[in-house]
């Protein structure tokens, strides 16, 4: 979601059905290797001729990242998606290059990534060493229009429990430079080694997570606000909840479905905030330990239940976070379009499923040639890729 002049900040605010826009993160690959390349900024420099400032770079040099523009739902974000998807691949072809929506670099010299050069990065890389040696990873950001930053961190608070079934549906990232890890989600595993990642903590008010983020900036932990990577936050730029939890999804239809599903859970955690619901307060362990069933099992296998924190399948877990934002999926007109979306992910499997079955047929290399078809593909069957 950009910060143009048509950017939340200047339109109302629509506690029912708020605008959504969302950030992907994709990596450069070379067709003929199929391992990742160095040239996003070329990539990003071709695409800006069409796209303008909604294209741009990354931390690493393999990375091109895309913004949408606000949006009043995920039918119209798929369209923005969609363009924008279409036009960095155009101008990766352009270049003699491919670019993949995948959360971890399949093949390549990736460890470490060449770092692009800024004032920033600099610092970044000062501060936290090789921690920067597997940041070649990609996620998916969904911003929520919510302006009043005490209701976007007690709205937080409701998201908590939710987010491993987020990162089981999106699970898009088993392979680390040609091994399989073992996981549906490998990026969630990596990223949590950041001091200041992971679930956010629970929050009572504003005043207390301020307060914290005060306390983290003293002990060196923070270079600046916006290395807060709490999966869910306050944004630090946009009057937006942010929730970054995912890997990028496979295909423009995935995240329309992931930023519908966000939503609704916006929706639905203002009303009870509004009714003094402080939210449930998961055990700090248990929510970690979800995290990792989810990384790790993806949609196939089983999570932990939100509440009870009793292990279920994790189909059944997904159609609990359905009916528990029904309303709000009703109300915003986004039913039928998440219906359809989970169906199509228990039928064909989310992208981790869909990568293991192109390595099926053709190795590693068929995982790239899987993932660079897919990148402009609809979301569907994963012969589509």
């Amino acid at each position: 979601m950009t910060a143009t002049a048509d950017a939340p900040q200047q339109l109302p605010f629509d506690p029912a059905c708020p605008l959504i826009g969302v950030e992907e993160e994709y990596l450069v690959v070379d067709p003929a290797t199929r391992e990742v390349a160095p040239r996003g900024a070329d990539v990003a420099r071709r695409a800006a001729a069409g796209l303008g400032p909604l294209v741009g770079t990354e931390i690493t040099r393999f990375q091109v990242e895309t913004r949408t523009d606000p949006c009043g739902g995920p039918a119209e974000l798929a369209g923005q998606l969609a363009r924008l998807r279409a036009g960095v691949a155009e101008a990766a072809r352009e270049e003699g290059l491919a670019v993949v929506a995948t959360g971890t670099p399949v093949l390549g010299e990736a460890v470490p990534p060449p770092i692009h050069d800024g004032p920033r990065y600099e610092a970044g890389i000062a501060t936290y060493g090789a921690l920067h040696d597997e940041q070649s990873i990609c996620a998916g950001h969904v911003h929520v229009h919510l302006p009043d930053r005490e209701q976007a961190v007690l709205v937080g608070n409701h998201l908590r429990p939710w987010l491993p079934v987020l990162i089981s549906l999106t699970a898009n990232s088993p392979y680390w430079l040609g091994r399989d890890t073992g996981y549906a989600g490998w990026r969630t595993l990596s990223w949590g080694k950041w001091p200041v990642a992971g679930p956010p903590p629970y929050f009572a008010s504003l005043a207390e997570h301020e307060q914290l983020v005060a306390a983290l900036t003293g002990t060196g932990a923070l270079v600046d606000p916006g290395t807060i990577f709490w999966d869910v936050r306050p944004s630090a730029r946009l009057p937006t909840l942010e929730v970054r939890v995912t890997d990028v999804p496979a295909t423009a239809g995935e995240s329309a479905l992931l930023a519908a599903l966000v939503r609704a859970l916006v929706v639905v955690s203002l009303d009870r905030v509004g009714g003094g619901d402080p939210g449930p307060r998961p055990p700090e362990a248990l929510l970690r330990a979800a995290y990792w069933r989810a990384a790790r099992d993806g949609l196939a296998g089983h999570g932990v239940h939100p509440v009870t924190g009793a292990l279920r399948p994790a189909v059944e877990l997904a159609a609990e976070l359905a009916e528990h934002v029904r309303p709000a999926l009703a109300g915003t007109g986004d039913l039928d379009l998440v219906t359809r979306g989970l169906a199509l992910l228990r039928e064909h499997g989310t992208g981790a499923a869909r990568q293991r079955a192109a390595f099926a047929r053709g190795g590693p290399a068929g995982v790239v040639d899987h993932l660079i078809a897919a990148f402009t593909a609809p979301f569907g069957p994963p012969d589509a890729g």
